[in-house]
């Protein structure tokens, strides 16, 4: 008698069911979300195996597998160079500016947006404080440059008030209030968007029995609008406290001159300088490696006082 071999099929986990049928019946979007993936993949994650050379002394011609391995060297350099309480400082101070001025500007922008009855007066008015993000930094930079220049508007203004001509630029007095002022005009509007569309998603019954009740918009804004946008708010400003060592290369590069490096040198120009033109790759991956450990620090103590103290604020 001859036996028949019965193939015996395992089912599937439960978990893998659920994850084959998702992509099935939401292919669509998971097609729409590749590019982005793709892009984080070769642009994020891959660059992070290069982190290595911060321990090496990182040779071009020998590549990483036969660079020289050097443990910490770099990092002992870095706090022991004697530019570096320096840097470290108006990093810090430009930092603290950008999470204390700058990132509630959109958030007040906008609920003052939204009061806006008027649809075609609010979207021109957004549009005309957005636009300005779309400009490049080298653009707005030469903007500055000339606004505060000897004949630009500051400068008549104040000769027309019997003032004295001022070389803004040039003074380090003048460099973190237009860092802050010039960080409002050109991306604050920007952010008006992400918080309009939070807006958007509020129940307007809540409103509706609100104004029954008598509330004033003020009291609107106060205990519906504001408390229902705290999450957004609270994802925002964990994902701008990752980066808060990473000011941002173009801005800071595009404002600097020679005589504001006291107060406006950061760690990404330092890298720029000694990286780039002086090719100290090693040395400059550690300033990274460094900017990045202290913004991790950041976000997951953020992360951990925004779960204490807000159900969905967290990021995880």
């Amino acid at each position: 008698m001859s036996k028949k071999n019965t193939a015996v099929t395992m089912p599937l986990p439960k978990s893998k069911t659920s994850l084959v049928h998702n992509i099935k019946k939401y292919w669509p979007y998971y097609i729409m979300v590749l590019p982005g993936v793709v892009f984080f993949i070769l642009f994020k994650y891959v660059p992070m195996l290069g982190s290595v050379i911060a321990f090496q002394d990182y040779s071009v011609f020998k590549g990483i597998l036969s660079s020289e391995w050097v443990g910490l060297k770099h990092f002992k350099t870095l706090f022991t160079y004697s530019d570096f309480q320096r840097i470290f400082t108006n990093t810090l101070l430009l930092g603290l500016l950008k999470t204390v001025l700058i990132f509630p500007i959109p958030v007040v922008l906008t609920l003052m947006l939204n009061e806006v009855k008027n649809i075609k007066v609010k979207k021109v008015i957004q549009t005309s404080i957005y636009i300005p993000y779309f400009l490049s930094w080298v653009i707005v930079g030469g903007l500055i440059f000339d606004l505060f220049g000897v004949g630009g508007l500051f400068n008549n203004a104040r000769n027309a008030l019997g003032m004295d001509t001022v070389l803004a630029m040039q003074k380090e007095t003048w460099f973190r209030p237009i860092y802050v002022i010039s960080s409002i005009w050109k991306e604050a509007g920007w952010g008006t968007v992400v918080y309009l569309a939070a807006i958007s998603g509020i129940d307007p019954s809540l409103y509706e029995s609100a104004a029954i009740d008598g509330a004033s918009r003020w009291s609107r804004i106060k205990y519906i609008t504001f408390p229902l946008l705290i999450p957004t708010i609270l994802t925002l400003f964990l994902l701008n406290i990752g980066s808060f060592l990473e000011l941002g290369f173009d801005q800071v590069f595009n404002l600097i001159t020679p005589m504001t490096y006291s107060v406006g040198d950061i760690f990404d120009t330092y890298v720029y300088r000694v990286g780039i033109q002086k090719a100290q790759y090693s040395f400059t991956t550690a300033v990274g490696l460094f900017q990045s450990v202290i913004g991790l620090i950041l976000v997951m103590t953020f992360n951990k006082l925004a779960n204490k103290f807000s159900d969905d604020g967290g990021l995880w």
